[in-house]
């Protein structure tokens, strides 16, 4: 849903950071496999040893070379299909990479099956809403939109974490649960966009 509203709004600050980029000889597909080792890196040590707020800021700030790598290709004239490829899979992979890595502080240092069972929900429905589009767009069909995306998805999940790490009670709680409903709802939202979107072919 922000990706509708802050898209030209984030262009305008990041385009000038990106032609600067490839400028010096740095390449947008390296970007984006170099922000998301980051940020696996970063999601996966910190997370599960119980360092909340400096995993929030470094996976926070490794996503950031995702809308970089986007500003790449704009100054190249425009992206490849191979690079669209890569950047979304490794979107895949980070997003598990911080799921995962909280999941893993909920079971082993938190103790708390239930909050560990709403952030596997986000985990699975996190991937699930991808694939509905990219299943969709394959079929000819349109997927768009949704309560949640990616970016939603990080805002939320960071900023539980973060307070936590901060000491403020039960923001993990509500981050994670809010997300997982939400989540569900986008899943749900999806799969009618891509059933209208066979109806009107068919009429």
């Amino acid at each position: 849903m922000l990706n509708i509203f802050a898209r030209a709004s984030v262009s305008r600050a990041t385009d000038p950071v990106g032609a600067w980029m490839v400028r010096i000889g740095l390449t947008p597909n390296g970007m984006t496999l170099f922000g998301t080792a980051g940020a696996v890196a970063g999601a996966l040590w910190l997370f599960p040893t119980g360092h909340l707020l400096a995993g929030t800021f470094v996976v926070w700030g490794f996503a950031m070379f995702d809308l970089i790598d986007g500003a790449m290709a704009r100054a190249l004239g425009g992206g490849t299909r191979f690079g669209a490829v890569l950047d979304a899979s490794c979107d895949r992979i980070a997003d598990g990479a911080l799921f995962c890595g909280i999941v893993w502080y909920l079971f082993v240092v938190a103790q708390d099956r239930a909050l560990a069972v709403a952030a596997l929900i986000c985990l699975v429905s996190a991937q699930v809403i991808s694939y509905v589009k990219a299943r969709a767009e394959a079929s000819g069909l349109a997927a768009d939109g949704g309560l949640v995306e990616r970016a939603e998805r990080l805002i939320i999940t960071l900023v539980g974490t973060g307070l936590t790490g901060l000491g403020v009670p039960y923001a993990l709680h509500v981050a994670l649960w809010v997300l997982a409903a939400g989540s569900l709802a986008t899943v749900a939202q999806r799969l009618l966009a891509v059933r209208r979107s066979a109806l009107e072919e068919t009429t």
